[in-house]
């Protein structure tokens, strides 16, 4: 199954899901964020999938929410595609592994907490800068940066939104490995046929073992983001945020306190 954006396949034993829109730079539409979902469950039910591989074009993963789609259809509940999405994700009993070149902003990089291998290439550039546009962190990040990385660090990367570098990710333990960009996705596809050797039962359990903890609180964590996250929207600050990027300027946030 395949469309303009959201391209799927599955070959020896991996179920890939492509990004595929490098004209706006893989920003993310409701309409992805649905075929994204619903790409995982089918992947997640098929006993021929050992493995799902998620990546996007060379030298982009994905620049997030495409802002424009985002305001025209915000996320009005749990139903909503972005959240079906994040469901769907953290729900995969089976290895997902993620190969990440260029950019990775926003949920690019916060949909890789919620990934069991990550591989990144050494011009990766990771972001999460919710908080210039007026929002709050997303997909249980407000939680998982901290314990990944440690409150000092992940300050900098939610609070201030400083994008780090693909071998940053690595040192931290938010990648398994940094890599040259033209060997990204072939070492993350190999990595993912490694499943095609392993008992599949013993696998899905032991992943479910490894994130049972994520997997009991998270839902209440992104509830409670995903809340705060609507009302943001809603915000005179965003209002001011999205303004000023749509018109490719600096946001003014002096006449808030």
């Amino acid at each position: 199954m395949s469309d303009s954006t959201i391209k799927t396949a599955t070959l020896r034993g991996v179920a890939t899901i492509e990004i595929a829109r490098p004209e706006k730079k893989n920003a993310l539409t409701a309409a992805m964020y649905q075929a994204m979902a619903d790409a995982l469950r089918a992947a997640n039910g098929d006993a021929s999938v050992r493995a799902v591989l998620i990546t996007g074009q060379p030298g982009i993963f994905t620049s997030g929410n495409d802002l424009e789609d985002f305001l025209q259809r915000p996320p009005a509940g749990a139903d909503s595609p972005v959240f079906q999405f994040m469901q769907a994700l953290m729900g995969c009993d089976k290895p997902v592994i993620a190969a990440v070149t260029g950019a990775a902003i926003g949920i690019g990089t916060t949909m890789l907490l919620h990934c069991d291998f990550v591989y990144v290439s050494d011009e990766a550039r990771l972001a999460m800068p919710f908080v210039a546009l007026g929002l709050v962190p997303e997909f249980g990040s407000s939680v998982l940066v901290a314990e990944r990385i440690g409150h000092a660090r992940a300050a900098e990367k939610l609070l201030l939104g400083d994008p780090f570098t693909g071998a940053e990710a690595a040192e931290c333990g938010i990648a398994n490995a940094v890599l040259p960009a033209s060997e990204v996705l072939n070492h993350a596809r190999r990595v993912a046929e490694r499943f095609n050797a392993l008992a599949p039962a013993a696998v899905r359990e032991s992943k479910r073992l490894m994130r049972a903890r994520d997997r009991a609180r998270l839902p209440e964590v992104i509830e409670t983001e995903g809340a705060l996250f609507r009302d943001r929207l809603r915000s005179e600050e965003a209002r001011e945020a999205m303004q000023a990027f749509f018109e490719k300027r600096l946001p003014d946030f002096s006449r808030f306190g």
